[in-house]
């Protein structure tokens, strides 16, 4: 992980991609349930009118003036799953995130919780 003073401070930044294009903007953050840690970010993606909030991991983000950059490519996480900007993240959709990512996933843990 990294260190993060305040992760509301984040909140409307760019997140960006490893090549430097914008995947979005930081919504929310969601912690490992079992270390309190940044673990991912939820980022507003998508066209006025009809926005989304897709999970991108900060495994390896790193944070500067302005920009939150992530590890992930863009078209990667264009292709995560999402949910309403006004909507929760369900277990079964927490496995599909994890899933995507190839990251390891406990079923029957809640892992994730939003800050």
């Amino acid at each position: 992980m990294f260190p993060a003073e305040n992760i509301r401070d984040w909140r409307t930044q760019n997140v960006i991609d490893p090549e430097g294009s914008k995947i979005g903007t930081l919504e929310s953050v969601y912690v490992d349930t079992a270390t309190d840690q940044p673990f991912f970010a939820a980022v507003t993606t998508g066209i006025i009118g009809r926005h989304k909030l897709t999970f991108v991991p900060l495994t390896g983000a790193t944070v500067a003036p302005g920009h939150l950059r992530v590890t992930v490519t863009k078209d990667l996480a264009k292709n995560a799953p999402s949910i309403d900007t006004d909507g929760e993240l369900t277990v079964e959709q927490e496995r599909e995130v994890f899933a995507h990512y190839s990251l390891p996933y406990t079923p029957g843990v809640r892992r994730l919780a939003r800050r």
